[in-house]
């Protein structure tokens, strides 16, 4: 009988696990099923198969250029700079033809754009493109017309090659600013190989304003020692002439250059973007219901520091222009340049630690929604901040293997360390807080207070309505009782409309009151701090942007690494620190409207 009883159940199992095996089969076999799983899966293949053919295209461009400009610095004889400008120029021009075909074509097509990224093309990246795009485009007038001035013994192609640089750059932040949430759905491989063709045109772009900006410094410096061993000799070269309008367009030129490899840099970052966007589709939980505006709420300590903060990077950085730019550069102005990072540096340092702790004690969770541009900015923090830390590296080598006792290597030694932990501590604080999720509870919390209060008013608005009805509907014989009725009426409205006055003030003291209360004691810190590194990192950009390379001119880690292996190093390091403090900014902005 045991058995029996044993052998009953494993039948029904049989048969039940064949009528789910048969009704599994059933569906797969389900024509419906089959067709929605295959469109899928060839959907997903061929978005993986336009990025990476998008992407071979951008590397054999990027690669092509890059030998160009190599030859043009290793060998000026076969490949010169004018045969570099001719290649940018074909791609210039091939770019505009994509940019004007997805401006009058692909985006004007039905269901083309039917999903906006929210968080792609933030109006601090928008704004710096236009920024950078302006002085750009200065830039390149300046050029045009020193290279008219010297027209007998310059090329002509130094005057077209910035001709289409300027349509190039007006054409392209044109574009950004209009069309850089875009999830275009039509043309998905010819939108992704223009976007990548545009992003490696604009690296090139950036490769050459490195190291072109490289050699004139270079050369720069070695007239400058030249000179002070041979003061008086005149060289023969193509020299600007003795007018004012010549020297203006030489020194317009010379200061606003570096903002050409911060707008390459900034419109690529946008670009790559746009590229991971091609055929995304967005769903509805992905899309922000309110969108937090920068506000100066709650912070008090931050704003002061930093100002001070620039008030006195500002002096010293025209302290180290004045000095250093001399023929003979003073110590002292090397002293002070360093002594001032050293102060500055680990407030910096501290306060990202505080923020990253209390980033930590915070309840907030995580946000794991895919986004393409949070991700980009984190590849972009840790991508640029090893320049800095590469060169920083390079000098703490070179200067513990010279002489750390001495008072300036002693300071520049320290100066390379709090540099090293500056970068790191701040990267972690930015991006541990560009993946936490908004507070939006009491925001949401405030606006229905205000909801609720707006809708108290118009109920007074029509008892007072109702109350001058019934007066003018009084009968002629009750006039005197009802001018006595007025008078009372109007005695008690005054009362009543300075009590309601009274009330207004409440109200508004306690609204400005709520601003401040609803911010807890964590994110009043969090809110302080960042925007005390916004300041800071904005001078920290300012002073290398416009000339401030203590790490060139002071001379020790040129003299123990060589002039020719020195240049390389700062070359590469030196403009990814600037794009790195800037970038920065960006990302502490967020850090801030999102606390």
């Amino acid at each position: 009988m045991s058995d029996k009883k044993v052998s009953r159940p494993c039948h029904h199992c049989k048969s039940g696990s064949a009528q789910t095996d048969t009704s599994k089969i059933h569906y797969e076999k389900f024509w419906l099923y089959r067709h929605c799983s295959s469109v899928q899966q060839r959907d997903r293949q061929a978005q993986k198969a336009g990025q990476l053919f998008s992407g071979l295209l951008a590397m054999n461009v990027v690669f092509l250029g890059s030998a160009f400009i190599s030859s043009m610095i290793f060998n000026k004889v076969a490949i010169t700079l004018a045969d570099v400008w001719i290649l940018l120029s074909i791609l210039k021009v091939l770019c505009l033809f994509w940019i004007i075909y997805y401006l009058l074509g692909t985006s004007r097509q039905p269901h083309a754009v039917l999903y906006r990224d929210s968080h792609a093309g933030a109006i601090w990246i928008r704004g710096s493109v236009l920024l950078f795009g302006s002085c750009s485009i200065l830039l390149n007038v300046f050029q045009i017309g020193y290279s008219t001035i010297l027209v007998h013994c310059k090329s002509r192609v130094e005057i077209v090659f910035p001709s289409i640089g300027i349509l190039f750059i007006c054409t392209q932040a044109y574009f950004l600013w209009h069309h850089s949430k875009d999830c275009i759905q039509v043309q998905h491989n010819f939108t992704r190989c223009g976007l990548m063709l545009t992003i490696a045109t604009n690296l090139l772009l950036w490769l050459l304003a490195v190291t072109n900006d490289t050699l004139h410094v270079e050369i720069e410096s070695q007239l400058r020692e030249v000179e002070r061993r041979f003061a008086g000799n005149e060289t023969t070269l193509c020299t600007c002439p003795n007018t004012t309008i010549c020297k203006v367009f030489q020194k317009g030129y010379i200061l606003l250059y570096p903002f050409n490899t911060e707008y390459c840099l900034v419109c690529c970052s946008v670009l790559y973007v746009m590229w991971k966007n091609v055929g995304r589709r967005i769903s509805h939980h992905h899309i922000p219901h309110t969108k937090p505006k920068f506000k100066l709420q709650g912070v008090v300590f931050g704003p002061l520091l930093g100002t001070s903060a620039v008030i006195i990077g500002a002096c010293v950085f025209m302290m180290y222009q004045i000095q250093a730019t001399s023929l003979v550069p003073s110590r002292q102005v090397f002293v002070i340049y360093y002594s001032y990072y050293i102060v500055l540096l680990p407030l910096m340092s501290v306060g990202a630690v505080i923020g990253t702790m209390i980033h930590a004690l915070e309840k907030k969770e995580l946000d794991t929604l895919k986004n393409p541009t949070r991700s980009l900015d984190v590849v972009l923090l840790m991508g640029a901040a090893l320049g800095q830390i590469g060169m920083s590296y390079f000098s703490i080598v070179a200067l513990v293997a010279t002489d750390p006792r001495d008072l300036l290597n002693s300071l520049a030694l320290s100066y390379s360390v709090l540099l090293i932990f500056q970068n790191i501590t701040q990267n972690v604080f930015v991006i541990d807080g560009l993946h936490r999720q908004r507070a939006v509870a009491a925001t949401e919390a405030k606006h229905a207070g205000q909801h609720t209060v707006a809708a108290e008013l118009p109920r007074e608005e029509e008892t007072t309505l109702s109350r001058k009805q019934e007066h003018s509907q009084t009968p002629p014989g009750k006039e005197e009782d009802t001018k006595e009725e007025q008078n009372r009426e109007a005695y008690s409205q005054r009362r009543v409309s300075v009590l309601e006055l009274g009330q207004e003030i409440r109200k508004a003291s306690l609204s400005y009151i709520q601003t401040y209360s609803h911010l807890s004691w964590k994110r009043r810190v969090l809110r302080e701090i960042s925007f005390f590194l916004v300041l800071c990192n904005i001078i920290l950009w300012v002073m290398p942007t416009f000339g401030a390379h203590p790490i060139f001119e002071n001379g020790m880690e040129r003299s123990f690494y060589g002039y020719s292996t020195w240049f390389v190093i700062v070359n590469f390091g030196l403009p990814l620190g600037v794009f790195y403090r800037m970038h920065s900014v960006g990302g502490l902005l967020e850090v801030y409207v999102t606390a």
